[in-house]
């Protein structure tokens, strides 16, 4: 059966345009033009990846993605206007996995689809993102001083109080639990989780910790569960 693509976007210019790139190369596609039709669609519906617009007339992209993450994780590639760091970070944070600006080329947006789908596929037919070459499929629950994890179900808990993280979180904390008392740097980590080679100056792998600390309450300036090394990488003793 063909990949079905969620296309949500309110110009119905640019939507009608996805659907056709989309299209010809074989995917199924669906369209909605706000933020609460798509909510239903994804609860209705097996979606395999979605293009999800930032500006809706309803409400914004950034909350429709963290409302989907809550259940699912097929792969979403925000689509905006806005340039600003600020909002591609947030994006990634809530669990988005991909960001491209408008105006846009459709053939650009196809080839970031074919290739997130594929990174998609890898990952449910050879464990988890996160997963150490080796790891896929010997383990599927950690206990670490009071931090628990599941990667079967994706359900993780610090002292009984469950922790709400996206699938990139859960898989940077499986990383670094699963390598307890190793230093991993950031590079590794990036490679692991990402799939994608890591070049200097790269930001996302901080940002990423700062929210998993974030939702630990474990503070950067007393760090007591996930330490860094500076100049090195991140750990968990």
């Amino acid at each position: 059966m063909a990949e079905h693509i969620l296309v949500v976007e309110d110009e119905t210019e640019v939507a009608d345009l996805l659907e056709l790139y989309l299209a010809n190369e074989g995917y199924r596609v669906s369209k909605c033009y706000r933020g609460k039709d798509a909510l239903e669609c994804v609860g209705q519906h097996q979606i395999d990846l979605a293009l999800l617009d930032v500006m809706l007339p309803d409400m914004d992209g950034f909350k429709i993605c963290q409302s989907i993450r809550k259940n699912h994780f097929f792969p979403i590639i925000m689509l905006t206007a806005r340039v600003e760091d600020v909002d591609k970070i947030n994006g990634l944070m809530l669990g988005a996995d991909d960001y491209i600006t408008k105006p846009f080329n459709p053939l650009e947006v196809v080839a970031r689809v074919k290739t997130q789908l594929r990174r998609y596929r890898r990952y449910n037919s050879q464990g988890r993102e996160g997963d150490s070459p080796g790891q896929a499929g010997e383990c599927e629950e950690l206990e670490i001083r009071g931090l628990q994890m599941n990667r079967r179900t994706h359900k993780s808990a610090l002292f009984g109080k469950e922790l709400d993280l996206t699938p990139r979180e859960f898989s940077i904390l499986w990383y670094l639990a699963s390598h307890q008392g190793q230093v991993v740097p950031s590079e590794e980590l990036f490679e692991a989780v990402w799939k994608e080679k890591y070049f200097d100056n790269n930001n996302t792998v901080m940002a990423h910790i700062g929210r998993i600390r974030e939702k630990m309450q474990d503070s950067y300036r007393n760090q007591k569960f996930i330490k860094t090394v500076w100049g090195v990488g991140y750990t968990i003793e």
